[in-house]
C-alpha cells in the first residue's frame, strides 16, 4: 500500500487531502472564534445590561464606541432636534417592521445622538406609505439606555425618512445633522423635565443571548480533517484488491439466522 501512495496519482490525492484538511483546519477555528465572540458579548450583557447608567460622554465618544462598553447603560438630558426616520427590515418576535430614530442634541453641547425609541408595525397603506409614531417629547428630556455600535451600510437607496440599517452616517443625512456621533443610543426609558414618562413605541426587548451552532460546526470541521487521508485509503484498497482478488479475496458472507429460515 506505502508503494502504491508513492505513485504520481496518488500523490496528487494526497496533496488535495492535506490541502483539504488544513482547510477544515482553518474553518473549524473561524467558527470557533464566532462561538467566542458571543461568549464575550454574553458576559458585556451580563455585566453592563442591568448596570447603573453613566454619563453619555464617559462612553459615546466622536472616535467610536470600545468593544468594552457595548451595551453599557448611558444617560444624556437633551431635546429631540431631528426625525422620525425608519429603519426598514427590521423584526421583533418573528413579525416584520420598522424602528424608530430621532436626534436628540445634549445639553452639554457636542455632538448630536441618534436614538433608537423603538419598533413599529408597518402602515396599513402599504410599504410606500410611512407609519405613525409617537411624538418625541418636545422640551428638555432625559434619555436612558444602552450604548450601541452603529452599522455598517448595506448600499442600498433609500426613500425619504428611511434607511437600510442604522449606519449613522446615512441616518445623519435623512436628518439634515451636520455633527453626529459614530454610534446611538437604544432607548430604555425617558422623562420629561416635568417628570412625566412619554409615549413611546414598542421597546425591543431584551437582546438575544443564544450561542448559536458555531461550536457544533467547530468540532464538525476538525472531525472531517481526517476524512480525505480516509478516502485515499480505501481508494488504494480497492485498487489492490481489483488487481491481486488471490492475495484480498472477499469476504465470506455470514450466514444469518432468517436466511437459513429462508432456505
Amino acid at each position: 500500500m506505502f508503494r502504491r501512495l508513492v505513485t504520481p496519482r496518488w500523490l496528487g490525492a494526497l496533496v488535495l487531502a492535506a490541502l483539504f484538511a488544513v482547510a477544515c483546519y482553518h474553518l473549524g477555528w473561524w467558527q470557533y472564534d464566532r462561538h467566542l465572540a458571543k461568549a464575550e458579548r454574553n458576559e458585556r450583557l451580563d455585566e453592563h445590561y442591568r448596570g447603573e447608567a453613566v454619563p453619555l460622554g464617559e462612553v459615546l465618544t466622536p472616535s467610536g464606541l470600545a468593544v468594552q462598553d457595548e451595551w453599557r447603560r448611558v444617560t444624556v438630558t437633551g431635546t429631540y432636534e431631528a426625525g422620525p426616520v425608519f429603519v426598514r427590515g427590521r423584526s421583533l418576535d418573528g413579525e416584520a417592521g420598522l424602528e424608530v430614530l430621532w436626534g436628540l442634541r445634549p445639553d452639554a453641547g457636542g455632538p448630536d445622538v441618534v436614538v433608537n425609541r423603538g419598533f413599529v408595525r408597518p402602515s396599513d397603506q402599504g410599504a410606500s406609505v410611512l407609519p405613525s409614531v409617537p411624538p418625541a417629547p418636545d422640551g428638555e428630556v432625559t434619555v436612558t439606555g444602552w450604548a450601541r455600535r452603529g452599522e455598517a451600510s448595506r448600499g442600498k437607496e433609500a426613500a425619504a425618512g428611511t434607511v437600510a440599517s442604522i449606519n449613522l452616517p446615512e441616518v445623519a443625512a435623512q436628518m439634515a445633522l451636520t455633527d453626529v456621533l459614530p454610534d446611538y443610543v437604544l432607548l430604555d426609558s425617558e422623562r420629561t423635565a416635568d417628570g412625566t414618562t412619554p409615549q413611546r413605541p414598542q421597546p425591543l426587548g431584551e437582546p438575544d443571548r443564544s450561542l448559536g451552532t458555531h461550536l457544533a460546526y467547530a468540532y464538525q470541521w476538525w472531525m472531517t480533517m481526517a476524512l480525505g487521508f480516509v478516502l485515499i485509503w480505501f481508494g488504494i484498497r480497492r485498487e489492490l484488491r481489483a488487481e491481486n482478488p488471490e492475495q484480498y479475496p472477499p469476504k465470506v458472507k455470514k450466514t444469518r439466522i432468517w436466511d437459513e429460515e429462508d432456505e
